[in-house]
């Protein structure tokens, strides 16, 4: 009995001492009219709800392979049905509505905050996790909030779903995982989704970089946690800081959401190194924020999947969901001016 105790103590003296090995967040130097999140699948959908809750920070997203704002509804039947395969369809008058009224309650962001924001679907035709049809809806939900609603005239949506590619981060060298969704689910499609991603939010580069020249740290996650309250993520997260903004050179923010089954402790370091952010934040001058959600039974996310269906409570989807105030207490601590 002395035994055990003493190794579950030793065990758990081990985790804290883990946990802490990871600094804290720098504090930089960010232009908050350069901030956006990008993100695949599940990392889709919840870049939209940080675009959607927060507006007056996110001012461009970038959704691979993702639904409509509030698809899922809380429920995760619906999540794995309409939200996925598509059947039924997402209703997406129903959807633009319970955001209207949501923001007019305060519980997401004004969407006059929207009028000049930058979003970009991309999405494949051999997708057969999430349905394009699902992605179609995504890209309907905006234009009718731009169609809908006075103000937002100017809002840049772009709808990229002529590409044939499978439930995956298209990047750029050939090989034979494009039409597959396989780990670490980064399809070599000759296709650069990165480069473009970082184009359509940020505008068209000065000049391209052939490797990364930064750095890759990880930080302490745990540190972040809104009111102590845990966000359901891993210990450690990623951050990538090209040389410019090391520096001290003002620049701009890029949240890099993963997929489900595509979380560090999955994937390893797949994601943060390989995906192409890296070299085209060297061309942007832009820093590499790379969350990590964790896996876990209770609550039930066994993929580390972003929380998009409710399993961080029912505020999820809102101002007040635990991982959108984690999200944006990260972006604060990297040096978001208050007020923000």
């Amino acid at each position: 009995m002395r035994k055990t105790l003493g190794l579950l103590a030793l065990l758990f003296a081990s985790a804290l001492a883990h946990a802490g090995d990871a600094p804290s967040l720098p504090t930089l130097k960010l232009d908050p009219a350069r901030v956006a999140v990008a993100g695949l699948s599940s990392g889709a959908y919840m870049a939209t709800q940080a675009q959607m809750a927060y507006p007056e920070i996110f001012h461009g997203a970038a959704l691979v392979a993702g639904g409509p704002y509030g698809c899922a509804g809380g429920q995760l039947a619906t999540a794995l049905g309409s939200c996925m395969k598509g059947t039924p369809a997402p209703d997406v008058a129903a959807l633009v509505a319970r955001a209207r009224k949501l923001s007019a309650e305060g519980r997401l962001g004004a969407l006059a905050e929207l009028a000049h924001a930058r979003v970009y679907l991309l999405h494949g035709k051999k997708d057969a996790m999430v349905a394009p049809s699902v992605a179609e809806a995504g890209a309907q939900f905006y234009q009718t909030l731009r169609d809908d609603v006075p103000g937002l005239e100017s809002m840049q949506v772009h709808d990229d779903g002529g590409r044939a590619f499978a439930h995956n981060l298209p990047v750029a060298g050939k090989g034979d995982d494009c039409g597959k969704s396989v780990s670490p689910f980064l399809g070599h499609c000759g296709f650069d989704a990165a480069g473009e991603i970082f184009a359509e939010l940020f505008g068209k580069p000065a000049r391209a970089v052939a490797a990364p020249r930064g750095e890759l740290r990880t930080f302490d996650q745990d540190a972040l946690r809104p009111g102590s309250k845990d966000a359901f993520l891993a210990d450690q997260g990623y951050l990538y800081l090209p040389p410019a903004c090391a520096g001290g050179k003002p620049c701009g923010l890029l949240v890099a959401l993963h997929g489900c089954k595509q979380n560090a402790e999955a994937v390893s370091e797949a994601f943060v190194r390989d995906a192409g952010f890296n070299r085209w934040a060297d061309a942007y001058d832009v820093v590499v924020l790379y969350p990590q959600a964790r896996a876990s039974f209770a609550p039930l996310n066994p993929q580390a999947c972003w929380d998009w269906w409710g399993y961080s409570g029912a505020d999820y989807d809102t101002r007040q969901g635990v991982q959108l105030r984690w999200l944006v207490d990260a972006v604060r601590a990297l040096g978001l001016p208050e007020g923000r």
